[in-house]
């Protein structure tokens, strides 16, 4: 029987963990921290899966935790989702400019979370294993277009023969765009694509990850992804 997927969730408050810890306990190894340092401790001794992440801590805020998860190599494509306050937008942006992978707004609905993290760890990677690879555009599977070249198997993305590290969003969207050159996606369609599922806000969830990606790819892999005003994004050159 293969091992459960380990899920950490960082939430201060106590009803709230506790009725994810109940409702994810059954299908995963799910853990609860209510702080920073807690997390930590836990982090010292292994990757889960998946991160459920609350904003407003003690101490350290979520926002904070992710940018320092991110800065750090081991747990730089952590899968991250963000628990935020409804109507907080700019904890919603700013959550995604610093390489959140999803966000759910509090009070949110357990079965709208259950389905994400399901949808979420169907496309992941178990913790310190490699995703398997999919579709190939050359004989070693490596896919080039300029100066981006991204190994699918190894999850090793580089451009002008510099490595750049992404989030797992940030990857698997630049995968997704390039085994397809020159096609054009939708929003929706990525969403479905790369997140595995449709829910409200997808468009600003989309377009905030095309940005950071944009970003990290710099100068040398500038102009891969295009806009397609009014439709989506595409690889091409």
């Amino acid at each position: 029987m293969a091992e459960a997927a380990r899920i950490y969730i960082v939430e201060d408050d106590d009803d709230i963990r506790e009725m994810l810890l109940y409702v994810l306990s059954d299908d995963y190894d799910a853990q609860g921290f209510a702080s920073a340092p807690e997390l930590d401790r836990a982090l010292s001794r292994a990757l889960p899966d998946l991160l459920l992440l609350d904003i407003m801590l003690p101490g350290q805020t979520g926002l904070q935790i992710l940018s320092r998860l991110r800065s750090q190599r081991r747990t730089a494509d952590l899968y991250v989702i963000l628990l935020t306050a409804k109507g907080s937008e700019y904890d919603r942006v700013k959550g995604l400019n610093l390489g959140a992978d999803d966000y759910v707004s509090k009070p949110f609905s357990v079965l709208e979370l259950v389905a994400r993290i399901k949808a979420a760890l169907r496309r992941l990677p178990r913790a310190g294993q490699q995703s398997p690879q999919g579709g190939a555009a050359t004989a070693d599977g490596v896919l080039t277009m300029g100066a981006v070249s991204v190994d699918p198997q190894r999850r090793r993305v580089v451009v002008a023969d510099a490595p750049v590290t992404l989030t797992y969003k940030e990857f698997e969207l630049l995968t997704c765009l390039l085994r397809h050159p020159g096609m054009v996606f939708s929003r929706d369609r990525l969403m479905r694509e790369v997140w595995g599922f449709d829910f409200e806000g997808e468009s600003r969830t989309v377009d905030m990850h095309i940005r950071t990606l944009r970003k990290k790819l710099g100068p040398d892999g500038d102009g891969v992804i295009q806009t397609v005003r009014g439709v989506g994004y595409k690889a091409d050159q």
